[in-house]
């Protein structure tokens, strides 16, 4: 069973900075893209960042150059920095893999589309 476990929400003023993270459990072979996604109250949930097995890296137009997504293969964890945090930054983050390589039943398996439990980001005076 694959699980991703998210920390590192909270309350900070404007102009703060948050670090998240996200780690994967599981008989995990392989991870594919990981990405970091928010929703705010009314709205859609959309993608803020994501990161390729190889380090390619893809962001949000309104996040660039304030947030920076990295990863750790070897621990199968993703983090996403946040500095210079807006109040429009506010939502909820979830953190995404879109598909990864899994041991069981001795064989490996590809299974995809898995989402974290979320965390909520606040960010007001």
């Amino acid at each position: 069973q694959v699980q991703l476990v998210e920390s590192g929400g909270g309350l900070v003023q404007p102009g703060g900075s948050l670090r998240l993270s996200c780690a994967a459990s599981g008989s995990i072979l392989s991870i594919n893209t990981m990405g970091w996604y928010r929703q705010a109250p009314g709205k859609q949930r959309e993608l803020v960042a994501a990161i390729s097995s190889s380090g390619s890296t893809n962001y949000a137009d309104s996040v660039k150059g304030r947030f920076t997504i990295s990863r750790d293969n070897a621990k199968n964890t993703v983090s996403l920095q946040m500095n210079s945090l807006k109040p429009e930054d506010t939502a909820v983050y979830y953190c995404n893999v879109d598909s990864l390589s899994y041991y069981g039943a001795l064989r490996s398996h590809t299974g995809y589309d898995y989402w974290g439990q979320g965390t909520q980001v606040t960010v007001s005076s």
